[in-house]
């Protein structure tokens, strides 16, 4: 894939991108909600007890704010290979239309848990879901870190209460 390619991170990808860009903007899709209903087998969690992280749910009227990267480099495959392997759990690349305030929307890839893949954990109640939160550690660290890093990036983005509500307990 060459040319432009713009990445739309709702999750993790807000405070650890992992990846070389030269641009940045706020964002948001419609259409969809932020929830913890995914699992986390290699990261923030293991096979045999996954940790909750968030994926992106089809929900009409709603929208998930975010940050937009303009990724660099001619040739984006190496790009793509470390994020099909960073959301290996259960995530699928999928295509959101992205706008942004002022500026001319974009087309940027995301990674999206849909239901029925291994992993997916899907509703809960905010009691069942902070305690899976607190109870659970991975590779990359506590499942509770992940949720507060989360929180702390939300916040810098200046989210709507609606928003913020979707992932606080």
């Amino acid at each position: 894939m060459n040319g432009d390619l713009w990445l739309f991170a709702y999750g993790s990808l807000l405070w650890e991108p992992g990846v070389e860009f030269d641009l940045s903007y706020t964002g948001r899709v419609t259409g969809w909600s932020r929830r913890f209903w995914q699992g986390s087998p290699d990261h923030r969690g293991t096979p045999e007890k996954p940790g909750r992280v968030v994926t992106l749910v089809p929900e009409p009227g709603r929208q998930v704010t975010g940050r937009v990267y303009r990724l660099q480099g001619a040739n984006h495959a190496d790009t793509l290979d470390y994020l099909d392997h960073r959301e290996s759990g259960g995530y699928l690349r999928c295509w959101v239309n992205v706008e942004r305030v002022d500026i001319t929307p974009v087309r940027a890839l995301t990674y999206v848990a849909l239901p029925g893949n291994p992993y997916y954990l899907g509703p809960a109640s905010n009691c069942e879901i902070q305690s899976h939160i607190s109870g659970s550690i991975g590779p990359s660290g506590k499942n509770i870190d992940y949720y507060q890093e989360l929180i702390s990036s939300l916040r810098r983005l200046e989210l709507t209460s609606s928003e913020l509500s979707d992932v606080s307990f």
